[in-house]
């Protein structure tokens, strides 16, 4: 059976076909900073025959725009793996949330709704699912459609870690709580920490890329989360603000700004992008940092900062700790901000191989330093190959 698994992140794009059960991987691709006319990055592989194409500075203004280029390569009689894409029977996204739907469900009308309703709480994601959904449906329609939600991971956070104080009712009839993101890489992080220490043990595991978060797990479940009920929270991510006072949205309305101006910052001009005025990308920001830019290297500080900050307090939930993570695109491949965090995480007894940590990127490696009294490991994270595996064992009711 053919599955093509499909991740649509804040500003990027990235797609596998799978040949399941065997789990083999056909091809690969990616779009990175979408919503770029000039500086986009197209990046495709056929796993077969090792035919690749590779663009830079390109145009990939939206979502649509980067899936049919990537489906395109997926049958170009050069570069593809498929005569049709009618061949793929099934499509699994690494989707967000949806109105009263956690876990694996099959993107139906009802399923679609939810995530229409819950707009607000996750625009530029939900928005760019719909969008990747309608795509895939219209060249696809036989094609059965698997949302594996990104909230299903963090159900089992204790309520009195979920609640918000507000009104008891707003919990009750509108659902507001803390309701965690990343679970299909923490979930993995957590399955690979099993396989690596057993079915007990502590761990935290930091999730940091274009869009960030850390997770407090316990014996391979989510225990506490730094994401709120929305995207817009937790940690900086690379364009969207993170944690802030409630009331600077009314403060901005009464200062002049106009709701479109303070949505867009919120959104799209705050994070890393804001604070450095550099770039959203940390690998820009970094190199900035290092030619003495100072609110690029401000930028930098904060992220840590904040890292720090929830790890600490994790830290104390899980009484202990046996193993910390770094994942994902800056957390597997910058070598520099895992060497600022576990600096400051020396108090904690964490300790550093300065010399692997420099040689790690990409992949998986144990980091950890003489006398450290927590593991460090850099470990990759596969959420593709989760929802590959979910979405062929799905069975229709």
């Amino acid at each position: 059976m053919k599955i093509l698994v499909c991740n649509v992140g804040s500003t990027s794009l990235k797609f596998k076909l799978y040949d399941m059960p065997a789990c083999t991987v056909l091809s690969q691709g990616k779009a990175e900073r979408v919503g770029s006319l000039d500086d986009a990055i197209f990046q495709y592989e056929n796993l077969q025959t090792g035919s690749l194409v590779n663009e830079e500075k390109a145009a990939i203004p939206d979502y649509k725009a980067g899936i049919r280029r990537y489906l395109d390569c997926l049958t170009d009689p050069q570069t593809g793996v498929l005569s049709s894409v009618s061949q793929i029977e099934r499509v699994g996204y690494k989707t967000t949330l949806s109105k009263n739907h956690f876990g694996d469900h099959e993107l139906t009308d009802e399923v679609i709704e939810g995530m229409r309703a819950w707009l607000p709480l996750a625009t530029l994601h939900n928005t760019g699912y719909l969008q990747a959904i309608g795509v895939m449906r219209e060249v696809l329609p036989d094609a059965i459609f698997l949302g594996c939600f990104e909230t299903g991971f963090h159900r089992d956070i204790p309520l009195e870690r979920r609640l918000y104080g507000v009104p008891y009712e707003w919990y009750e009839r509108y659902g507001v709580q803390r309701l965690g993101y990343h679970s299909a890489s923490h979930g993995y992080i957590a399955d690979v920490l099993g396989e690596i220490g057993g079915g007990s043990y502590r761990a935290i595991s930091c999730h940091l890329g274009g869009s960030s978060s850390v997770c407090a797990i316990q014996d391979g479940k989510s225990i506490d989360t730094s994401f709120g009920m929305s995207l817009q929270s937790g940690l900086i991510h690379a364009a969207r603000v993170g944690d802030m006072d409630c009331d600077l949205y009314e403060f901005l309305r009464h200062e002049g700004l106009s709701d479109a101006q303070i949505h867009e910052g919120f959104e799209k001009k705050g994070g890393l992008l804001g604070i450095s005025g550099v770039s959203s990308d940390l690998r820009y920001i970094e190199t900035a940092a290092k030619d003495g830019n100072e609110r690029a290297r401000l930028a930098i500080e904060v992220f840590v900062s904040g890292i720090v900050h929830y790890i600490g307090s994790f830290y104390m939930d899980l009484g202990g700790l046996d193993y910390l993570v770094f994942t994902a695109g800056i957390g597997e491949n910058s070598d520099f901000l895992r060497r600022r965090v576990c600096e400051k995480l020396g108090v904690l007894g964490v300790v550093l191989d300065n010399a692997k940590n420099e040689a790690c990127h990409g992949t998986l490696l144990e980091l950890t330093g003489q006398d450290s009294k927590v593991r460090v490991f850099a470990i990759p994270t596969n959420e593709e190959l989760g929802i590959a595996r979910r979405t062929y064992d799905y069975v229709r009711p």
